[in-house]
């Protein structure tokens, strides 16, 4: 089989089709299918094997990559089942979402500002705990309720957040420098 035959990455992985992952399953699947397609294991072949091990190797790693991150996870299973997230077209979020946003984006700035990494670090676990809320959301809409619209809906508001994140690690690596 080539990798142009692969259904799709839980496929390739051998995990079931959902959110909610073994993650240390995922590792064994992914370490198992990295030993045999490892490129260093083609020393021997033709050009053309050689050529099939390191898209194995390649695809192998995207659907690892992809699978082990949340946000990227409920981001292709939408793909998969058909339903576009329309990140970059659909910028309506509920008014209660979008204020919540300014009000951490105006907590970032001062802290930043201030350069107090005390409210930095506590900005950082506050937003770990809204995340973990809603992808415990999300895992119930996508694996439970089915509900995809409102899955793609969560995933827009999470990528806002995952933005907050790299900006909040942005302003702490600031402060080391």
């Amino acid at each position: 089989m080539s990798p142009a035959g692969v259904g799709n990455h839980f496929e390739l992985l051998q995990m079931p089709v959902c959110f909610r992952l073994d993650l240390a399953e995922l590792d064994r699947h992914y370490l198992e299918m990295q030993t045999r397609v490892h490129p260093d294991r083609s020393a021997n072949l033709s050009d053309a094997e050689r050529r099939l091990h390191l898209q194995w190797a390649t695809l192998t790693n995207e659907a690892y990559q992809t699978l082990k991150q949340p946000l990227a996870r409920a981001r292709y299973l939408l793909k998969i089942r058909g339903v576009d997230t329309q990140e970059e077209d659909n910028t309506a979020m509920p008014t209660e979402f979008l204020l919540e946003q300014i009000d951490w984006r105006e907590e970032l700035q001062t802290a930043a500002g201030d350069r107090d990494a005390c409210a930095l670090g506590r900005l950082v676990t506050r937003l770990k705990v809204e995340r973990n809320t809603l992808f415990e959301t999300l895992a119930t809409l996508l694996d439970d309720d089915h509900k995809l619209p409102a899955a793609a809906a969560l995933v827009r508001q999470l990528a806002f957040l995952d933005k907050l994140g790299r900006d909040l690690n942005d302003a702490l690596a600031a402060l080391e420098d």
